[in-house]
């Protein structure tokens, strides 16, 4: 990285008000108010020059970013009989503000675009800006105002073993965009008494209003040349529009089971779908992240949860989920990120499977307890790695024979190159990744050296699952992290001494019990890589009063 000092900070205040009025035994009225500003601050090096590093940062970048929201809000619930009704509305305002400050850093970075050219205008957008020739910063400011009011008005209607949830709330958006929508709610559910079963559906219409986070520059990047110059892909134009409301139709079924007194059931299936779906894109390879919109998304998965409350001193929950997050191209707002070609393509909250095991068991009440924890994940998709495929979307580094882009490498082999950037992947990226070829670590150590290319079948890795050549799919079988087990282990005391009124506690916690090494993302869009948390001991001693 070199001798980089980037910092961020994050400033809040929040004040929320309410007022509570009762009307009678059976009537309540609620009014309150709200104010909260958000000032977000990155901070470059002190020299500028710093942040660039080979291959991966060619800018330096600061920003100051600020987002005001304030509103009222008022709502009056009656109950009486069989009804609990509900309704309100809401009246919220934003004020956001951004200023960005870009600056290239990297020599040579324009001779790479095919500079200097009168023709290709990124050559003279960019020059003035090319601190490494005697340019200076480039600058951007944007502010937009968003309103947005809503009313809603909903009721529970329990009769017998029927329960009937109904609701209406209309949405107003008015901002760089504007939209209106009506969204009905549907939700029943019958208790099967002698069974102890309970069965529940619901539906409900949605409307998705946009990130605020950097909103302005995604929704006029278009508009400006030096960003319209970084961001898109070349050849790729920049006639994208702002960024826009969405809307989902949402329908969930379950079932909720109890068995005598020590143990209940609950499982869920849940099925999203979204036209609009919002993602994030980034200028060049700077912490500077935008809103996009696909065409739409699809997101379905189950829950289920089992419990044992207590049975003689022995507590034991497991929860289970599964969800699959599928984004459909092309890009229809924002910066383009990449071509205007369709597709089908799964985020990095996509995972088969995951399940958490938590087990406690105190023998007596007054007596220590113990607690254990399983956690298991199959593995979430991870950012895009080196492959070999017919689709050739996991890399852009795939050979032009095996149906991808690249003419510079042989058929049958894989260059290992960074996805986001598209230039090679460090060494301290492959080390990361833990990428070997033939069986061999493909970068020994951090500091290197790189392997810039393997055969395709002997790419493999320690960390991450690398689909077989010609076999991946950035829908059905795209690239995951490697499945991983962690336990946790605690023992504690509630009450030392036996206390009445004042009581000490005392409790020893170790997470990830057999300090496996195992990564939580890798060249993820929102947070880069990431390793889950070595093994760690806490001891925490309470006093209670």
């Amino acid at each position: 990285m070199g001798p980089a000092d980037q910092r961020s900070q994050i400033k809040t205040f929040n004040i929320a008000p309410s007022w509570t009025r009762l009307i009678g035994t059976e009537t309540v009225f609620t009014f309150g108010g709200f104010v909260r500003e958000d000032q977000y601050n990155y901070y470059p090096s002190g020299d500028p020059f710093n942040d660039f590093s080979p291959d991966l940062q060619a800018e330096t970048f600061s920003q100051s970013r600020s987002l005001k929201n304030f509103g009222l809000r008022a709502d009056v619930s009656h109950v009486k009989g069989i009804h609990n009704f509900k309704a309100g509305a809401l009246l919220e305002y934003w004020s956001l503000t951004e200023n960005d400050i870009l600056g290239l850093v990297q020599p040579g970075f324009l001779a790479g675009l095919g500079c200097p050219n009168p023709a290709i205008p990124a050559c003279t957008d960019l020059l003035p800006f090319d601190l490494t020739a005697g340019g200076s910063l480039f600058n951007f400011r944007g502010h937009a105002d968003i309103r947005e009011e809503a009313l809603y008005a909903q009721d529970t209607i329990t009769k017998g073993n029927w329960t009937f949830n109904l609701g209406l709330r209309a949405d107003f958006y008015d901002g760089i965009s504007k939209a209106n929508q009506p969204e009905p709610r549907l939700g029943i559910a019958y208790k099967v008494s002698p069974s102890n079963t309970v069965l529940r559906i619901s539906y409900a219409r949605t409307q998705e209003t946009p990130f605020n986070e950097n909103l302005i520059l995604g929704s006029t990047g278009c508009q400006i040349p030096v960003i319209a110059d970084i961001v898109p892909p070349p050849g790729v134009p920049c006639t994208a529009g702002p960024i826009t409301p969405g809307w989902r139709n949402e329908f969930h079924a379950g079932l909720e089971q109890a068995v005598g007194k020590y143990f209940v059931m609950d499982g869920e299936y849940i099925w999203k779908y979204t036209h609009n779906g919002y993602d994030f894109g980034v200028v060049g390879n700077t912490p500077l992240a935008f809103p996009i919109e696909w065409t739409k998304s699809k997101i379905t998965g189950f829950t289920f949860r089992a419990s044992v409350p207590n049975y003689r001193g022995l507590t034991a929950q497991v929860i289970m989920s599964s969800v699959a997050a599928r984004f459909f191209l092309p890009q229809v707002a924002g910066i383009p990120i990449i071509g205007p070609f369709p597709g089908v393509f799964r985020i990095d909250h996509d995972e088969k499977f995951n399940q958490t095991t938590h087990i406690q068991y105190q023998p007596r009440q007054n007596w220590p307890w113990f607690g254990f924890n399983w956690r298991y994940d199959s593995g979430l998709v991870s950012g895009a790695i080196p492959c070999l495929a017919a689709t050739a979307t996991c890399s852009p580094s795939t050979s032009i024979a095996d149906g991808g882009a690249n003419a510079t490498i042989a058929a049958g082999q894989v260059a290992l190159v960074n996805n986001i950037t598209g230039v090679p992947l460090t060494a301290d990226q492959e080390f990361q990744a833990g990428f070997t070829c033939d069986g061999k670590p493909a970068a020994p150590s951090p500091t290197g050296p790189a392997l810039t290319a393997c055969d395709a079948a002997g790419l493999g890795s320690t960390l991450l699952k690398i689909p077989a050549p010609g076999t991946e799919n950035d829908d059905h079988k795209p690239q995951r992290l490697a499945p991983r087990s962690l336990f946790d282990a605690s023992v504690g005391d509630d009450n030392l001494f036996n206390g009445d009124h004042y009581k000490w506690s005392l409790r020893l916690t170790v997470i990830n019990l057999t300090n496996k090494v195992t990564l939580y993302n890798f060249l993820s869009t929102f947070s880069g890589t990431h390793y889950v948390t070595p093994r760690t001991e806490t001891v925490e001693l309470g006093f209670h009063f």
